[in-house]
C-alpha cells in the first residue's frame, strides 16, 4: 500500500487551490455537500451508450444527494444528462477528471469521492483506473463508500470491467477472443484478482463488456479458465451487450435493463461448472491453447433478455434462480484446441452456491470530546493491528502509533490547542476518519 496517508488527511479538512490543479473538474447544482441517504447497489454497463432506466435507477439509489463521475480522459458530458435530462432530482454532479496518478491522488479529489452518495465510472481505458487507483487513497475511498456509506457504485466499459472481485487491467491493451483462447497467458492477458474494489456480491465475480461487438464469450471463457488454474476458484462472470446494464440490489438481486424485444439486448450470467470435484482446465499453460472441455461443459452460461423495466433477474446469491417474463436458457461453453464452443440447450446448475458472508463494517470512536490529555479510541469489528494517526487542519501529520484491535489510547498533551482529525487504518486498506478538538 502506498504511503499516502497524508493526502488523505488533508483533505478531511479543506481544498487549497494551487495555482494549476493536477484535476479538472465540472460542478453542476449546489457545490455544497449535502446529508442524504444512499442505498448502495452497484451499476453494470456495457459500454456504447447509456441505459437510461439503469441510470434512473442508479439516481434513485443515492438519495438525491451529490454524484460524482471519475474519467482519466474525456470531458463534462455526464453532468446535464443526470442532473436534468433523466428527471431525477440530485443535489449535485460532478466530474472530475484525474489524467494521472498525481490528480487522482489530489486531497480535492479524495474528499469529493468521501462526500459523494453515487460514484459513476466513466468509461474509457480500464488499465488507467487501476495504475491510478489501486493501492491508493481513490481505492480506499472507494471501499469507503461500498462497505461504509452505502453507496452506489457504478460504471460504463472500461467503469464496468473494473467493478468484480478480479478484473481484465488491460495493462498490456486489449485482447480479443482468438488470442485469449490460443495462449491463456499471452502478454495481453493481465488479470487482477481480489485486491481492487472488493464488493462482497461479487466475490470471484469477473466481468466483461461490450458483448456483442465484437464476441467475448471466448476471452470471458478465458478469464475464467486462468482464474481456475492460478487460483483454484470456480470463478463466474457477468457480461452486458452495449446496450445493456445490469443494476444489482442490496439483496443481491441483478436486474437487467435494455431495450428488448424491440432490440436484441442481453445480460450473461456465467460459472464454472460446479459439477464433480475436477473443474479446473485440462490444460491451460504459457504458449499452448487452452482446453477446458469437461464433457462439453465446462461453463454454464445463462442468457437473459434486457427490458426497459428491468423485470427480468438472476440471484447472485444462488447464482441459479431467473424470475422474469421472458424465457432465458442455459447454454454450455467449452474450449478444444483453442477453438470456442457453445452448446443449446444447456445445464442448469444443481449444485449449491454459498451465499456470500455478510460485511461487518468496523466503526471507530473516539473519546472524550474534546481531548484534553487522552483520547481513547476504540475501532470496534477489527482484527489484529490499526495504525492510528493524527493530522492538524493542514493535513500535517502530528501522532502516530499502532495499537492492538484498535483499541488504545494517545497522548495528546502536548498539543496545541485546535481542530486535529484521527484516522484508522486497517481491514483490508479502508481508511476511517474523525475530527476531536484540543482544548
Amino acid at each position: 500500500m502506498k504511503n499516502l496517508l497524508l493526502p488523505i488527511l488533508g483533505a478531511l479538512f479543506c481544498h487549497v487551490l494551487p495555482a494549476q490543479t493536477p484535476y479538472i473538474s465540472y460542478m453542476t447544482g449546489d457545490p455544497a455537500d449535502v446529508a442524504a441517504a444512499p442505498r448502495g447497489g452497484i451499476v453494470l454497463m456495457g459500454g456504447a451508450g447509456e441505459v437510461d432506466n439503469a441510470m434512473r435507477w442508479f439516481l434513485e439509489q443515492s438519495g438525491g444527494g451529490d454524484i460524482l463521475v471519475l474519467r482519466a480522459s474525456g470531458s463534462n458530458g455526464y453532468n446535464d444528462y443526470l442532473y436534468d435530462e433523466l428527471g431525477e432530482s440530485v443535489n449535485s454532479v460532478e466530474t472530475i477528471v484525474t489524467p494521472s496518478q498525481a490528480a487522482a491522488d489530489h486531497p480535492y479529489v479524495i474528499q469529493q469521492i468521501y462526500n459523494a452518495e453515487a460514484l459513476w465510472i466513466a468509461g474509457g481505458d480500464q488499465a488507467n483506473y487501476v495504475d491510478f487507483w489501486k493501492d491508493g487513497p481513490v481505492e480506499d475511498a472507494i471501499r469507503y463508500l461500498i462497505h461504509v456509506k452505502k453507496a452506489p457504485v457504478g460504471g460504463l466499459s472500461a467503469g464496468m470491467a473494473i467493478q468484480g472481485d478480479a478484473y481484465f487491467s488491460a495493462m498490456n491493451g486489449t485482447v480479443l477472443s482468438a488470442e485469449a483462447l490460443a495462449d491463456p497467458y499471452a502478454p495481453e492477458m493481465t488479470i487482477g484478482y481480489g485486491d481492487f474494489l472488493d464488493h462482497p456480491i461479487l466475490k470471484d465475480v469477473i466481468t466483461d463488456t461490450h458483448y456483442d461487438d465484437p464476441d467475448r464469450r471466448g476471452r470471458h471463457l478465458a478469464f475464467l479458465g486462468r482464474l481456475a488454474e492460478d487460483y483454484g476458484i470456480r470463478a463466474k462472470g457477468i457480461a452486458c451487450e452495449e446496450y445493456v446494464a445490469v443494476c444489482i440490489d442490496t439483496l443481491g438481486i441483478a436486474h437487467v435493463y435494455g431495450n428488448y424485444p424491440n432490440e436484441p439486448d442481453f445480460a450473461w450470467f456465467v460459472q464454472t461448472n460446479c459439477a464433480g470435484d475436477d473443474f479446473s482446465p485440462e490444460t491451460c499453460q504459457p504458449g499452448q491453447p487452452l482446453n477446458w472441455v469437461r464433457n462439453n461443459a465446462a461453463v454454464l452460461a445463462l442468457r437473459v433478455s434486457a427490458r426497459p423495466d428491468g423485470a427480468n433477474t438472476f440471484d447472485l446469491n444462488d447464482w441459479k434462480t431467473f424470475s422474469g417474463t421472458d424465457p432465458s436458457y442455459w447454454t454450455n461453453w467449452y474450449s478444444a484446441d483453442g477453438t470456442f464452443t457453445a452448446t443449446w440447450p444447456g445445464t442448469e446448475p444443481d449444485c449449491a452456491t454459498a451465499a456470500p458472508e455478510p460485511v461487518e463494517t468496523p466503526a471507530l470512536r473516539i473519546w472524550p470530546v474534546p481531548a484534553d490529555e487522552v483520547l481513547y479510541t476504540a475501532f470496534e469489528g477489527l482484527e489484529g493491528p490499526a495504525d492510528l494517526v493524527v493530522a492538524d487542519m493542514l493535513g500535517r501529520v502530528v501522532l502516530h502509533t499502532t495499537v492492538a484491535d484498535g483499541r488504545g489510547e494517545i497522548n495528546v498533551g502536548g498539543l496545541e490547542k485546535g481542530v486535529y482529525a484521527v484516522m484508522a487504518r486497517g481491514w483490508k486498506g479502508v481508511v476511517y476518519a474523525l475530527p476531536f478538538v484540543v482544548k
